[in-house]
């Protein structure tokens, strides 16, 4: 069995709801990632996401945009993603799940990429522009080296195309929570919660729910009817506000605390 499908199938018997927490690679600064891998990994992450910088991120909002963009003038490579993922993923319990766009990974070489991920123990991947029908030569490439290609589905996903990416799915399915970028919302699309209990009925695998995804009052709603969620753009805000504070990496600390303990009161 794959590493993450073990992973997500262990915390399911553990009725443990899923937290998976997102990190643009590179951001604020080169050396930060190393250090805030090791803190998302201590303050309740299930599954980290690690964000290959893109100059170009066209399912992302402001933030990650932001974020991206500051990490590739940092001087960001995809190679220097791999390089950290080698060197932290070892140091840490929670598996690694790079994030990125097709262009990058076509540039740097499937085969090698993957060669590179499989190496660094990265255990999956997510690619938000590689549409499934196209997806099956890295996907094959991935399972070959015990890696899981992840895929996203929106509320305005055919049925058809559910049920495909149903049967190529290996560990979970990312639901994508709203028609349009990431960002942290004010208040969650009022159609959320419909969409989530329509797809679970469509799926055999567990479904974590992203985009939107602000704060643990979101979360515990959230996963009322997934079995976790994804929290990107409000945690980057967490990180570009505190980061190189005296009581900075506390604060960040705090906010992926809130977020499983309100995960957590869901099953108590």
């Amino acid at each position: 069995m794959l590493h993450l499908s073990q992973t997500i199938r262990t915390l399911q018997q553990n009725q443990r709801p899923i937290l998976s927490l997102y990190l643009t690679a590179g951001f604020p600064e080169i050396h930060a990632t190393a250090e805030l891998l090791r803190l998302l990994d201590q303050n309740g992450a299930d599954l980290i996401e690690l964000g290959l910088p893109f100059s170009d991120p066209l399912a992302d909002g402001p933030t990650i945009q932001r974020s991206s963009q500051r990490a590739l003038q940092n001087g960001m490579t995809t190679l220097k993603v791999l390089e950290i993922a080698r060197v932290i993923a070892p140091q840490i319990q929670t598996p690694i799940i790079l994030m990125g766009y097709f262009n990058p990974i076509f540039k740097f070489g499937l085969k090698e990429f993957i060669a590179a991920a499989a190496q660094a123990k990265v255990r999956g991947l997510i690619i938000p522009d590689l549409p499934p029908e196209e997806s099956l030569t890295l996907r094959e490439l991935a399972l070959q080296s015990g890696l899981s290609l992840v895929y996203l589905i929106s509320p305005n996903t055919s049925p058809q195309r559910i049920q495909l990416i149903d049967e190529l799915t290996t560990s979970f399915i990312y639901a994508v929570s709203v028609t349009g970028v990431t960002g942290a919302r004010a208040q969650l699309a009022a159609r959320v919660e419909d969409f989530l209990k329509r797809l679970r009925g469509q799926v055999r695998h567990p479904v974590l729910v992203g985009f939107g995804v602000a704060s643990g009052d979101d979360a515990a709603q959230l996963a009322q009817h997934c079995e976790g969620v994804i929290v990107g753009s409000a945690l980057l805000n967490i990180i570009e506000k505190n980061w190189g504070r005296p009581e900075g990496e506390q604060a960040i600390a705090q906010f992926a605390r809130k977020l499983r303990q309100a995960l957590d009161e869901k099953i108590s």
